[in-house]
């Protein structure tokens, strides 16, 4: 791991430079003075998932879902609940497919849920479906 890790603050999305080794110890925002890890996913739009991704050395793992699917709804409090565990070893995030065709169609969305880990910009690993919470950390950390 490097020496410090640029993490994007998810109350004003600018970009934060912290000690790798500071990382446990719950950092601020150098900007807004918010919690870098709220122990909650992040909702994001296209824009603001562009920064976050952009600006973001810990691996991301985003929910792909959609207000109509009822094995998203199903997985909407697993996933909120697997924050609290997985920050901030990785960032959580959930990507409406409705309101962002563009990322659906970019990551090649066929059904939903879709998880998807990617670290740096590159896949690392996807699951479609449901989960409960300890398989998701389970499948999280096994591709970490």
């Amino acid at each position: 791991m490097p020496d410090s890790l640029h993490i994007s603050c998810p109350a004003c999305l600018a970009t934060n430079r912290i000690p790798a080794s500071r990382l446990q110890q719950n950092p601020v925002c150098g900007r807004c003075h918010q919690s870098l890890f709220t122990a909650t996913p992040l909702e994001l739009d296209e824009a603001a998932f562009g920064r976050v991704q952009a600006n973001t050395d810990v691996p991301i793992l985003i929910d792909f879902w959609a207000s109509w699917c009822g094995p998203c709804k199903m997985m909407a409090p697993v996933f909120e609940r697997a924050a609290a565990e997985l920050e901030p070893e990785c960032r959580l995030v959930k990507i409406n497919t409705e309101q962002c065709q563009n990322l659906a169609a970019r990551y090649q969305i066929r059904s939903i849920p879709t998880l998807l880990l990617l670290h740096q910009g590159q896949e690392i690993a996807r699951q479609a479906g449901a989960m409960d919470q300890a398989s998701l950390v389970r499948w999280v950390r096994q591709h970490l």
